[in-house]
């Protein structure tokens, strides 16, 4: 069992949009028989993640900057999206980011996402698989990783087992622990198959069969951007599988390192004893959602000994509601220290 210890002045502090470090203190468990199993997990853990993944060759949108300061393949920034995401809900911040700080940004679509192609696995080790095969078949060097959500674990599993591929991580809005996913999800997988049961010609007539699932018009407008007329047909279908998408719903919320855990109310900590990513990583979660909460920055620091914390009073889609914020955030994580 891990003991963890957040110290009092932590819990105080509030960020305010401001950067800060936060110190933690992780108690493990020190009899030999507790370290001899916890090694032999974490050795059958690495022996199952290790095994053969199907990788899918990923689609991305590439945003040049301006002005840049190096070429595409040097220090790029790959831009991760969420469930139900895509390449294009992260266009425009990707275009700001890539002017603000002269580097070449890859906003790619996730398997069953997007244009990516669509496979029956869909978890975060897949995925970042993925990733890693993205950033050898572009020979890219020293990128960083920004993911919100879905992508932001996909971004922490990647780090975590491949380090030497990566520079620096951004983790929007998620944590390394397992905790279940809101019971929105399922709803919106029964709306949006409705929908393509309904055979509609378009989206107004999509969004009232919605609206029974999902009162928010916002959340509305993000789930019907995936809509599509395939092979030019007049009715709209969904263009990300949502059979598969339904089944990986119950693992989604998982962080797929399978080492000795600790409980802490319902979430669920990983030992992190033997894997870390020793470089800088910075945490931004929205002070209004419960996706990480205090209690699970202890672990945080754990997997990512160097990260930051910064808080933006926003819900779990802080990119998109505190663009601006967002944005003061990465480009002072990122830019070069003097």
């Amino acid at each position: 069992m891990i003991s963890l210890t957040l110290s009092a002045s932590a819990l105080r502090q509030s960020c305010s949009g401001a950067l800060r470090r936060v110190r933690v203190r992780v108690r493990l468990p020190t009899p030999a028989s507790a370290l001899g199993s916890s090694r032999r997990l974490l050795a059958a853990s690495l022996q199952s993640s290790s095994s053969p993944i199907s990788t899918v060759s990923l689609a991305y949108d590439l945003h040049e900057p301006p002005k840049p300061v190096v070429d595409k393949q040097t220090s790029p920034i790959i831009f991760m999206h969420g469930l139900f995401g895509s390449k294009k809900n992260n266009r425009t911040i990707s275009k700001v980011l890539a002017r603000d700080l002269g580097r070449h940004i890859y906003a790619v679509d996730l398997r069953n996402h997007g244009d990516s192609p669509h496979d029956q696995r869909h978890d975060y080790l897949a995925m970042a698989a993925d990733v890693a095969d993205f950033i050898r078949q572009h020979g890219l060097k020293e990128p960083t990783l920004i993911g919100h959500s879905m992508g932001a674990k996909t971004a922490m599993v990647l780090a975590l087992q491949e380090p030497n591929l990566v520079a620096n991580m951004v983790a929007v809005d998620n944590a390394p622990v397992d905790a279940r996913l809101s019971s929105e999800f399922p709803r919106y997988i029964q709306g949006m198959k409705k929908i393509d049961e309904a055979g509609v010609t378009r989206q107004a007539e999509a969004d009232r069969i919605l609206e029974e699932y999902e009162k928010n018009f916002t959340i509305r407008q993000f789930l019907l951007g995936n809509l599509h007329r395939p092979d030019g047909s007049a009715t709209q279908k969904f263009r990300v599988p949502l059979h598969i998408l339904g089944k990986a719903l119950d693992h989604l919320g998982d962080f797929p390192l399978k080492h000795p855990s600790a409980v802490l109310g319902d979430f669920h900590f990983k030992n992190p004893s033997e894997v870390r990513f020793a470089k800088p990583s910075l945490f931004i979660r929205g002070t209004q959602s419960t996706y990480v909460p205090d209690e699970v920055i202890p672990l945080i620091g754990h997997f990512f000994p160097m990260f930051e914390l910064v808080d933006i009073d926003a819900g779990h889609w802080v990119i998109s509601e505190k663009p601006e914020e967002f944005r003061q955030a990465v480009v002072r994580f990122l830019e070069p220290k003097e």
